[in-house]
């Protein structure tokens, strides 16, 4: 039987954001320069490196400027920054970052328990500093969460995931990431949801982020694939979960991403050895465990390139 999926696929890589935000464990600055620039040299040419949010609401982010001024420039890696509100725009404009991201959800409970605002109103907010951020030069990413399932209200309509996601792309934004943010869709909620979408939003513009507490985020992206779908968030090691999603474990790693999409024919441009070298350098600083199993299965070997095939 011939399956047709994509011959590329394009990985964000959201370790350094998303996955390092909610550790309790202080990581220096010179720790996550060190984890980017690792992740840089694998070949991933996405990188969220830190969130310009409050230091007071994330203090484990509180080095941002710092980080987005201390990384590595390579040629064809481009470094973006999660932006909540225009003071954060402001810090994100004077580091010098080239791409930003806003967020919101498809969900109005988990939008008032992340953000504070009903979803109509995170689009309010949100527009004027997309404008703003075009007008700089910037390009913007839009993530969307609880596209799937919501913690606090259950399963969520795809009318109202398709209703935020042409909000986004009306701004400007030029890619749209819809999250399975506690990790509990199944590739019928992916067919369902995703497809509904892009009846209206070409899949170009489309990134799907799945998270792997029921270990469905593989099952999910092929559902993906099957779609058409390009672009996969990923974090190294598994790192990251929400502290807004009880339940939620951590994100689909991109060790296993990488792996599947390689058993598939898929190209990726990320060399899997050279980041798993990446994830074992933060599950060093971290000190415990990380959940990819990939990451365990060379953990096993005596060096990294014992495992290779």
């Amino acid at each position: 039987m011939t399956l047709s999926y994509p011959k590329t696929v394009k990985i964000v890589e959201v370790g350094p954001r998303d996955g390092l935000q909610n550790e309790s464990l202080e990581i220096s600055t010179a720790h996550k320069l060190a984890f980017i620039d690792l992740l840089a040299q694998s070949g991933l040419k996405q990188i969220e490196v830190t969130s310009f949010v409050h230091p007071k609401r994330i203090p484990q982010l509180a080095d941002a400027f710092e980080v987005a001024q201390g990384v590595k420039e390579y040629p064809e890696v481009t470094y973006s920054a999660l932006v909540p509100n225009m003071k954060g725009l402001e810090r994100a404009i004077s580091s010098g970052i080239k791409r930003i991201a806003v967020f919101t959800a498809a969900s109005e409970t988990f939008t008032q328990k992340n953000i504070n605002m009903g979803v109509q109103e995170s689009l309010d907010t949100f527009n004027p500093i997309v404008q703003e951020a075009l007008k700089q030069g910037m390009s913007v990413r839009g993530y969307v969460s609880t596209c799937f399932v919501c913690p606090y209200e259950g399963d969520v309509k795809k009318e109202k995931v398709l209703f935020v996601a042409k909000a986004l792309q009306q701004m400007g934004i030029d890619e749209i990431s819809l999250g399975d943010t506690i990790g509990a869709a199944a590739p019928n909620n992916v067919y369902e949801t995703v497809g509904e979408i892009l009846n209206e939003i070409p899949k170009e513009q489309i990134a799907l982020h799945f998270h792997d507490t029921y270990g469905t985020a593989l099952a999910n992206v092929v559902a993906g694939l099957d779609l058409g779908i390009t672009t996969f968030d990923a974090s190294a090691g598994g790192l990251g979960g929400c502290p807004y999603a009880p339940g939620a474990s951590g994100n689909l790693a991109t060790e296993d991403l990488v792996y599947l999409l390689q058993r598939m024919g898929i190209e990726t441009g990320v060399d899997l050895e050279k980041l798993a070298k990446a994830s074992f350098f933060i599950q060093q600083v971290l000190g415990r465990p990380l959940p990819s199993k990939q990451l365990q299965r060379l953990s096993s070997c005596q060096q990294v390139q014992e495992c290779q095939g």
